[in-house]
């Protein structure tokens, strides 16, 4: 644990949005379940052992889809700050601490971490790049990258909004880039989907999605456009649609 000596460390909860999703579930908490005050699991109704993984937390249920999700569990956290991490990143050693440095220093501003994959594949790392490129960039984190963000700030912005797609990205637009600090810890990311759709045409697909996001689409079409390109892929692990 970090040395919290030196101030008044602040309350802070873990909310996860989940769908199936024991793959990761356990490691996850592993990783953090040390450094967070609260652990609020959000479930979209997981028919899997992802409900007998969390231990000693509060599981929210409600409707499948992150936005919906993200907004119950942030709903039900008791923390003065929120941590919104998917079920399939592991923070990397040493996040605790920069986590600390942040509340004290910037509370005025939420943080996303730096995304990495657990895939040592030149292509990995290339996505990972660009990605955090647009991100420190545009303003542009996605929610593979996890959030840290106050109470006090997440109320002041309205929260998540119950969306099928692009909460993250409606999040952070509300927010802006003034308001987003880059943390350098890994928020480290499993590769599987893009190792079963590929690193090209993943990455083409969210592209894609973002770009008739910010042409005015509304995102439950975007949903059911993105969704009708996995049609032939059966064996599609069930979880919460996200680019």
């Amino acid at each position: 644990m970090p040395d919290r000596s030196c101030y008044a460390a602040p309350v802070l909860s873990l909310v996860v949005p989940t769908l199936n999703a024991e793959a990761g579930l356990a490691r996850m908490l592993e990783t953090v379940r040390a450094g967070v005050d609260d652990i609020v699991v959000a479930d979209g109704g997981s028919t899997d052992r992802t409900l007998a993984i969390p231990v000693g937390t509060r599981i929210v249920a409600c409707p499948p889809g992150r936005g919906t999700q993200l907004a119950a569990g942030a709903a039900a956290a008791g923390g003065d700050w929120l941590l919104f991490l998917h079920a399939d990143t592991v923070l990397a050693t040493g996040w605790r601490e920069e986590a600390d440095r942040h509340m004290r220093e910037s509370p005025d501003r939420a943080a996303v971490f730096r995304l990495a994959f657990d895939d040592s594949a030149a292509a990995a790392e290339r996505v990972a790049r660009l990605a955090n490129w647009r991100a420190r960039t545009f303003g542009l984190p996605y929610g593979d990258q996890g959030l840290l963000i106050s109470r006090r700030l997440y109320d002041a912005v309205g929260g998540f909004r119950p969306l099928p797609l692009m909460e993250d990205v409606d999040l952070v637009r509300r927010l802006g880039r003034s308001r987003l600090a880059f943390l350098e810890t890994a928020a480290v990311t499993s590769a599987e989907r893009y190792r079963r759709d590929g690193w090209l045409r993943r990455p083409a697909r969210n592209l894609f999605c973002l770009g008739l996001y910010f042409l005015g689409l509304p995102p439950p079409l975007i949903a059911k456009i993105y969704r009708s390109q996995e049609v032939s892929r059966p064996n599609r692990p069930c979880q919460s649609t996200q680019p």
